[in-house]
């Protein structure tokens, strides 16, 4: 006989997301029941952002004694111990594991369920031997890669991030199919590791950014060793081997042909191609929620994160909106005020930063320069390159710029920065943005030397310039000097 539970809010899903609400709404006195079928800490523990930094991190390493002599430092070349980078990535998630652990869940008060969830009615769930009856549910489940429709690839054995740091062997040739970031950032780590790299994109590298910028990045992996091929179009893939599900082995070949012809042959397939919503269990339809009806669906939610069942909220990669960790704990912190405390929270993401963790980085809030000039009749564009930044030059590192977008009357509309550091860099542009700071607000920063953040100072100073050393200055300069004895 099924456990029968009832509780003040059911989390469905034990990611980011997820772990935030629950967390947040035990300690503040209400009832919580997690469920969660898999991996606790979810995409971004076990299979995203800490494995995949962990891994660019290593890689790294293997490359920066490439630059050594240039300071005096003589040292031989790092050589890759792949089992070593790979086990590097695993302890660095058995680290972090003990804070998304069901043990540290169950001592904050909230009862974890280890089942797949499903909905019978509108407000019971089933989880394994437990029904659960809540007055709110908050779906977080996440996201899985998106499988592209390509003749052949189903069959072969591809890779997706949750296979590819699971990887026992090294791979001579990496293909991956898309070039967005995780595409970019998969890319630049294993060609630094010594694999040898092919990125195929349908359209432009990180074509959601900011081209400019982004042809910082895309220099960089093409100085790694990585080919790139942009508006790959992809007619069949094939294999000597079928698709097991598991990580690929020795001996494994895989064929990408495009539609010119050409013949592209690996031992590794990455497919990087997107997302889609983990909605496929729920029985959603039993719940009166209403996903956009696409054939990757997304639950359709209002700016309070509610569903078209306003019991049931739904957060994350599973709503359509931006799929970030960071995007998800800001939707957790709304639902917590809705639910609790009765506020009519709404979500805003014209400050929503994104970072791509590529060497160098690639920051960016608000709007893209194409963006803007798109939205308003006028606006103005502010630079200012590493390469006349001082603490750039001391380090050798001059890769990149910071670009500001601002209206003509100075209202910043978006920041990019590409270069070391640049998710650090970006946080003030963050902050003015979602406060609405005007542009000689960030140009006033007094900003320590020898930073790289004086560069996002040297930019906001740039909208002044024709102003202050233009002839209109000049002369009224002149005239209070007359005036001066």
């Amino acid at each position: 006989m099924a456990e029968r539970i009832k509780t003040d809010i059911c989390v469905i899903g034990g990611g980011s997301g997820g772990l935030s609400v629950a967390a947040g709404a035990s300690q503040m006195g209400a009832q919580v029941v997690l469920v969660e079928g898999h991996k606790m800490g979810g995409d971004c523990l076990n299979y995203g952002c800490v494995p995949s930094k962990a891994l660019l991190a290593a890689a790294e390493r293997a490359y920066m004694g490439r630059s050594n002599a240039a300071f005096g430092v003589s040292a031989a070349r790092p050589k890759v111990d792949f089992a070593g980078v790979m086990a590097h990535v695993r302890e660095t998630i058995e680290a972090i594991e003990p804070v998304d652990s069901v043990e540290r869940f169950s001592g904050l008060g909230v009862r974890v369920i280890e089942a797949t969830g499903k909905f019978i009615n509108r407000k019971t769930i089933k989880a394994g031997n437990v029904e659960i009856t809540a007055k709110r549910f908050v779906i977080a489940t996440g996201s899985v890669a998106a499988i592209p429709n390509i003749r052949g690839l189903k069959s072969v054995p591809y890779l997706t991030n949750e296979m590819i740091f699971s990887l026992t062997h090294q791979p001579k040739h990496l293909m991956i199919i898309g070039g967005g970031p995780i595409g970019a950032e998969m890319a630049q780590a294993f060609a630094r590791l010594g694999s040898r790299v092919s990125v195929l994109e349908a359209d432009k590298l990180l074509g959601r950014e900011d081209q400019e910028v982004s042809a910082h990045v895309k220099s960089q992996l093409i100085e790694d060793g990585v080919s790139l091929i942009e508006r790959a179009r992809i007619a069949s893939v094939s294999s000597n081997r079928k698709n097991s599900g598991a990580p690929i082995n020795a001996g494994t070949k895989i064929t990408v042909t495009l539609k010119d012809g050409e013949k592209l042959n690996g031992d590794a397939l990455l497919v990087a191609a997107g997302r889609q919503a983990n909605l496929a269990s729920l029985n959603l339809g039993k719940a009166g929620v209403i996903t956009d009806g696409k054939t990757a669906p997304t639950i359709i939610v209002d700016k309070r994160m509610r569903s078209s069942n306003k019991k049931i909220f739904a957060i994350g990669d599973v709503n359509g909106g931006p799929q970030f960790t960071h995007a998800a704990g800001y939707q957790a912190g709304l639902v917590i005020r809705n639910i609790l405390f009765f506020l009519p929270a709404k979500a805003n993401f014209d400050a929503l930063p994104r970072v791509t963790y590529t060497s160098p980085e690639l920051a960016s809030v608000g709007l893209s320069e194409a963006q803007a000039r798109e939205k308003y009749a006028a606006v103005k564009v502010l630079r200012w390159p590493f390469e006349e930044n001082d603490r750039a030059r001391a380090e050798r590192d001059m890769r990149g710029m910071v670009k500001i977008v601002t209206t003509r009357n100075g209202r910043i509309l978006g920041a990019s920065i590409v270069g070391k550091g640049a998710g650090d860099l970006l946080a003030p542009w963050t902050m003015a943005l979602a406060q609405g700071l005007p542009i000689s607000a960030m140009a006033g920063v007094i900003a320590p030397y020898p930073t790289r953040g004086e560069a996002s100072k040297r930019a906001a100073g740039d909208y002044y310039t024709p102003t202050l050393f233009g002839p209109r200055t000049a002369k009224i300069v002149r005239l209070l000097a007359s005036f001066r004895r």
